[in-house]
């Protein structure tokens, strides 16, 4: 199904009058209570803002896509909002936050939801695409924009639905110092190890890092009294610029593809005990990461 073929005109302003994201979400939901007046706009507000408490919505490349999962509605709902000047809102690229999408969904569909937020993220990152929406002149417009993009909603929830596209990675010559200092500043448990060409050549992980300080840690493991006359970490810190990737990462890890139903990455994970797999291109480049908690997050907690 197109993306276009599921937004409907009455659902979609081409001028919103809100200056903060906010403003602009209270404001298609006064849509909401216009076309569907038993449904409990306050109501579903509220969720939005609770949920936007927990995690900013803003997509970056102009787009935020707040939502809701809520039984108000029994199906799912999209209302679109373009800003012609830009929202008051910070954004992860300094991108001036332009399109406003509000999904809403009953609890248990959660595959649809996902479907079409992959959907419209697709249609996000082509920054034409935020360009024409900017230059529309009515609903219709925006509408015909959606259809003409030719962007689809998928029938099977899959790895391309979830995993993440922006990566950090490092590569063998980097020293153990740029990995700390990239793994705190992403938030990471592990980094892909990627060459030249961007192919997958392994992982190193917080645990290779602390293990690089503790090579005897069977030793203190079996004696607990067991007392070394340095300090295992400072001396670490002595090699941090010299100790390269190359002498740490691990070659042991998984991958899958972007097509792979989501449901048997979830069994691969289980069985293997996994927090991560790794998404490579028919070529064997590195394109994406599924991690285990982003699969609770978007499917379970929504």
């Amino acid at each position: 199904m197109r993306l276009g073929n599921m937004l409907k005109e009455e659902y979609v302003v081409a001028d919103l009058k809100a200056e903060t994201k906010e403003a602009a979400i209270s404001e298609l939901l006064s849509l909401l209570k216009q076309n569907s007046p038993d449904i409990n706009a306050l109501k579903i507000r509220d969720l939005i803002f609770e949920r936007e408490e927990i995690e900013n919505t803003s997509y970056g490349h102009g787009f935020a896509f707040p939502h809701a999962r809520t039984d108000e509605v029994d199906d799912l709902i999209i209302i679109l909002g373009v800003s012609k000047n830009g929202l008051r809102e910070r954004t992860p690229d300094n991108i001036p936050l332009s399109v406003i999408v509000v999904l809403l969904t009953p609890s248990q569909i959660s595959k649809l939801y996902l479907q079409t937020l992959s959907a419209l993220a697709t249609f996000a990152r082509n920054e034409t695409n935020l360009n024409l929406l900017r230059s529309a002149k009515n609903p219709a417009d925006i509408v015909d924009i959606l259809w003409q993009s030719a962007v689809r909603v998928g029938k099977e929830l899959t790895v391309k639905d979830i995993m993440r596209r922006n990566i950090a990675t490092v590569n063998p010559d980097d020293t153990l110092k740029h990995v700390a200092n990239m793994m705190f500043k992403h938030r990471l448990s592990a980094m892909a190890v990627v060459d030249e060409n961007y192919n997958l050549l392994g992982q190193i992980t917080d645990k290779d890092l602390i293990q690089a300080a503790l090579p005897d840690y069977k030793t203190l493991i079996n004696n607990l009294n067991y007392a070394s006359e340095v300090e295992p970490f400072e001396e670490l810190l002595k090699q941090e610029d010299k100790i390269k990737v190359s002498q740490l990462f691990q070659t042991d890890h998984e991958l899958t593809t972007l097509d792979t139903k989501i449901v048997e990455v979830a069994a691969l994970m289980i069985f293997k005990d996994l927090r991560r797999v790794f998404v490579v291109a028919d070529d064997g480049r590195l394109i994406g990461i599924l991690l285990r908690k982003d699969i609770v997050n978007m499917i379970i907690r929504g």
